[in-house]
Parts: C-alpha cells; structure tokens; sequence
C-alpha cells in the first residue's frame, strides 16, 4: 500500500449484530487501512456524513437485516449528492446471491458473503483503491 487509505466501516439500519463488522473492521486496520467504525443502528445520512467528515476512501457497510436493497443504493444516492461518488463502496453480511448483481449495478464495487476470507477482502480493497487513483 503506498499510504493508509482510510475506510469507514458502518452498520447501516435496524440490525443490531455487529461482530462482523467488528472483525472486518480489525482485520483492515491489521492489513494498514485507518479505519473508522460508526457503531450500529446508523441511518444512510450518518453513513454518508461520517464518509465526508472523515474523507475516507472507502465504505464498507454490513447488512443482516435483508434491508440492503434499500440501503445500500441510499449511501450510494446520497454519496453522490455529496461529491462523493469516488468513495469505494463494498458490503457484506447476510445477502442472497440473486441480489448481489443489483447492488453492483448500484454501484457497489463488491458484495462479500460469509466465509469470505479476510484477506481477499483487504487485498481486494487495496486494488480497487489503487485502480482508482490510477496505479
């Protein structure tokens, strides 16, 4: 990595099951992301607000709730309000392959499902930053 990218990690909604986060959280930090956790029950606004706050490079965004489909597509919406459609988005948690095609066409860049391995998620990451400032 040729500097920390930092990445806010956020349980968006109801959901109040955070280990997850937590371990994709420590698992960043571990690989050289700064990153900032929002802590549950958060809106898509307080999302999209820490993002900005925090210029991160990133957001990831855990989802066991089943409410993804209109979630995540809001963090997009509201990202790009802000200016901040450069802003990587992933997500991850308790999502039915069927929905994983329409969150990327929302514009998420990955979608990771339990059993996932932390370390494709940081290298994957680390790529999709990298590509994105042209490296």
């Amino acid at each position: 990595m040729t500097h920390p990218y930092r990445v806010v990690v956020a349980k968006p909604g109801l959901d109040g099951h955070d280990r997850g986060a937590k371990v994709i959280a420590r698992a960043l930090r571990d690989a050289g992301f700064e990153v900032i956790y929002t802590g549950l029950h958060q809106t898509p606004e307080q999302v999209v607000e820490t993002v900005v706050q925090e210029d991160a490079d990133a957001v990831g965004l855990s989802l066991l709730s089943g409410a993804h489909l209109t979630l995540v597509p809001r963090v997009i919406d509201l990202l790009r309000e802000r200016d901040a459609d450069d802003v990587v988005v992933m997500c991850g948690g308790i999502i039915p392959e069927d929905d994983i095609a329409t969150l990327k066409e929302a514009g998420v860049g990955e979608v990771f499902t339990p059993g996932t391995p932390l370390t494709t998620i940081a290298e994957w990451l680390e790529r999709a930053l990298a590509a994105r400032e042209g490296q």
